[in-house]
């Protein structure tokens, strides 16, 4: 299938099967190596990123769902340069260790700041929630998270 849609506000084009994961067009058509994958089944958000400002599992979309939407993946939270205030948060508050989850744990609270600019720890807790961590411990992420949504206007 031809396939018309846009990665991190720039339009793509490409003839792909509409059964292929997102997470392998990504990463494999595309360069995009930031978005990780962890499990392959949907059950540890390594693969998060953004679709229509939605947080979704990249290994189980697939590409008959991708025509006319818009991707965000790690790599397009970057502006002028300048990481985004969560990827500045989670350094400055140590959420990172091996850094295999964070791209994930970033991309979901994107989407919930994105929802919820000033979001409650319980929300941040439920956003975060189909995203696993093994390293950091889920403390700083929250704090990383709770940093941004301060350090953001809206």
């Amino acid at each position: 299938m031809k396939l018309r849609f846009t990665v991190n506000h720039s339009p793509v084009e490409l003839e792909t099967d509409p059964g292929r994961r997102l997470l392998d067009i990504l990463r494999e058509d595309l360069g995009l190596i930031g978005t990780k994958e962890g499990c392959g089944e949907g059950e540890c958000g390594a693969c998060t990123v953004l679709l229509d400002n939605l947080a979704v599992l990249s290994c189980l979309t697939v590409a008959a769902q991708l025509p006319g939407r818009e991707v965000v993946t790690i790599e397009g939270l970057e502006r002028s340069g300048r990481p985004d205030a969560l990827q500045t948060a989670f350094v400055e508050e140590t959420a990172i260790q091996c850094g295999y989850c964070t791209t994930g744990m970033i991309m979901s609270a994107k989407a919930l700041l994105m929802a919820n600019p000033h979001p409650a720890e319980r929300e941040i807790r439920t956003a975060l929630s189909g995203n696993i961590c093994r390293c950091s411990g889920y403390h700083q992420i929250i704090r990383a998270v709770n940093r941004a949504a301060n350090e953001t206007e809206g």
